[in-house]
């Protein structure tokens, strides 16, 4: 709840925006602020303000001028106690979890017009002294906050694209549950962009190990101890994201005829596998009930001592599936290079973020203005075509 707060009133959300360490707590708002203490020593204390009425989970105006502070009496920059605002001291639980020390007042002649106003007013008499003391100390640390709130899929609050004001966009993923087939050097990647977005589940199907080929297509840096583990590269890119995202499901096996049930209530797909076999019947499972889905492929060659080739994205949706067939193979040719373990992670790289853009645009994230269905970056030419057009 107290995200939620946070998010749907714009004077709490405009505080968390430029950086101050904020929280709500039993219906209580507590600012984290840096004072001076007796000693002029800088410490760091809590201001405290009951929300009081809250329209549902919107803020109102606050009720009254004054506000409650957690730590030792603030003093100024001499280590004088700040008497103008004090009103009194004593130690008092105003709701479970929240207990304060002091009491402070500082009415202006209209009142606050929200808590905005309100916190920013006592956080300027407070901390100012200890800015004078300290220049570089201030109340917007921008700390990362940690969410315990079921509601948030990430486990630290993803404070830019409110800084952005783009979450009503973001919020069109917050219902999606997605899957990653095939978690090599494409998928991983696919991963490391789809976890930092606000979905519900991100499932991951792959039997495989992490290996050492892996690590070197795959986002981020592998420990040496790690790999000579060899865990499945699902439990260990689980270990890695799940420190964002709170809900990634794993899969350690490969889909197979008796297992493709478990994609029918996926909203998309992202197939980066090469086994043709197992990709054809993914594939004719989710047009059968009409999952769009994306299929990614990279093809290298060798030609006079250089690298060339292509990446590829095919898209699938219930719109258009009549090009399948011809745009993806479903053979195991293995007779490129990349076959043979050729280290291009700036490739998966590249293929993994076009299908994460195809896939934002399909669900109104992204202008789609081309609504092709096929994708192919030309490497020597540094060309995208576009094809098979949705009219």
């Amino acid at each position: 709840m107290s995200h939620k707060v946070i998010s749907h009133s714009p004077d709490l959300k405009r505080l968390r925006d430029e950086g101050y360490e904020i929280e709500v707590v039993k219906a209580h708002l507590l600012v984290h602020v840096p004072y001076v203490t007796s000693k002029r020593e800088i410490a760091h204390g809590i201001l405290v303000t009951p929300l009081g009425a809250l329209a549902g989970d919107k803020t109102v105006r606050p009720e009254d001028h004054v506000i409650y502070f957690k730590g030792e009496l603030p003093c100024d920059k001499e280590g004088n106690p700040l008497k103008g605002i004090h009103l009194g001291s004593e130690r008092k639980l105003l709701a479970e979890g929240v207990e304060v020390d002091h009491r402070f007042s500082n009415k202006p002649t209209a009142g606050y017009a929200d808590y905005y106003e309100k916190v920013t007013a006592y956080v300027r008499i407070i901390s100012s002294h200890a800015e004078a003391i300290d220049p570089s100390v201030n109340a917007t640390t921008f700390k990362v906050i940690e969410s315990a709130d079921p509601d948030i899929v990430f486990n630290y609050l993803d404070a830019n694209s409110s800084r952005a004001e783009i979450e009503a966009i973001s919020a069109k993923f917050q219902q999606l549950k997605i899957a990653i087939i095939g978690l090599g050097g494409t998928g991983s990647y696919v991963l490391d962009f789809a976890a930092k977005t606000p979905v519900r589940e991100i499932h991951l199907f792959d039997g495989d190990h992490f290996l050492s080929h892996n690590a070197f297509r795959a986002p981020g840096a592998a420990s040496l101890d790690t790999l000579r583990e060899q865990p499945k590269k699902v439990k260990y890119l689980y270990d890695v994201y799940s420190k964002m995202h709170k809900y990634i499901v794993v899969h350690e096996y490969r889909l197979t005829s008796s297992t493709l049930e478990e994609l029918s209530g996926m909203n998309f797909v992202f197939i980066c596998i090469d086994d043709g076999e197992s990709k054809k019947a993914i594939i004719q499972k989710l047009m059968e009930v009409g999952i769009p889905f994306v299929d990614v492929g990279i093809g290298v060659h060798a030609v006079d001592g250089l690298l060339t080739g292509s990446v590829r994205v095919t898209t699938g949706t219930p719109a258009k599936t009549d090009h399948i067939g011809n745009r993806i193979s479903f053979s195991d040719d293995g007779d490129d290079e990349y076959d043979k373990n050729v280290q291009i992670a700036e490739l998966n790289a590249l293929n993994a973020a076009l299908a994460v853009i195809k896939w934002k645009k399909l669900f109104g994230f992204y202008h789609d203005l081309g609504k092709e269905h096929h994708s192919v970056y030309e490497i020597n030419i540094d060309k995208i075509a576009n094809d098979e057009i949705v009219s």
